[in-house]
């Protein structure tokens, strides 16, 4: 009797123990499962290091500029709103570079003693512009940035007005830039920039036959809105 009342004991004792091991085991496979991604959750993926925007553009020149040899001459631009297209490569979280394309145009009048001159000509500009960027990371959905970078200034399509010839000549320039962006999802987002071109090119014109040179100061300022798309 007491050999069964003993086997009985041990008999209960490792049922015991199997049902906590198995409820143990259950638990962990219950929670494994919960932690796993299921089909249809949201994971989110690495960002390309690819990245556009598209901005409307207000080009705000500066009324500067000179003819040689003429005292007291001064030169004015028109201002315009135009399209920009803008093309980044992310190289790591903070430093990216970005190619700016746009194309514009600018009316070239005289000021103090050639005002009389009126306007002078137009000029058409494509000013393709790298900056090389850091952005800030460690704010959410906000993300400004600052840069610098270089830009080469082409002039065609140049139309005489009360000159006689006009010729523009293509030039360096530097350029500084600061902005944000703010995502509204993982790949969308809009768009604030301002930049300045320190932009001053030689050109030579003719007036009633005679031949001069100077130098056009546009220096513009670069102020953009629009949207933002990251691959």
């Amino acid at each position: 009797m007491a050999r069964k009342r003993m086997g009985v004991a041990r008999g209960v004792t490792v049922a015991a123990v199997l049902i906590v091991v198995g409820q143990q085991a259950v638990a962990a496979d219950f929670d494994q499962a919960a932690s796993a991604p299921q089909a249809g959750d949201w994971v989110a993926e690495a960002p390309s290091p690819w990245q556009v925007r598209l901005r409307a553009l207000g080009v705000i020149t500066e009324d500067s500029g000179y003819v040689n040899a003429v005292p007291g001459s001064g030169l004015s631009y028109s201002d315009t709103l135009t399209p920009e297209l803008d093309i980044s490569y992310f190289f790591t979280d903070n430093i990216a570079a970005e190619l700016i394309l746009g194309t514009t145009y600018a009316n070239i009048g005289g000021q103090g003693t050639i005002a009389g001159l009126g306007k002078v000509g137009k000029v058409w500009l494509l000013p393709p512009t790298l900056t090389l960027q850091y952005h800030f990371t460690d704010l959410g959905a906000f993300k400004p940035y600052v840069g610098a970078g270089v830009n080469y200034t082409i002039f065609y399509n140049q139309d005489a007005g009360s000159a006689d010839a006009l010729k523009v000549k293509n030039t360096f320039g530097t350029a500084l830039q600061v902005g944000f962006d703010y995502m509204v999802d993982q790949h969308w987002g809009v768009n604030f920039d301002v930049k300045k071109l320190f932009l001053k090119p030689d050109f030579d014109v003719t007036v009633d036959g005679a031949k001069l040179s100077g130098k056009a100061a546009l220096d513009p300022w670069l102020i953009g809105a629009g949207v933002t798309y990251r691959f």
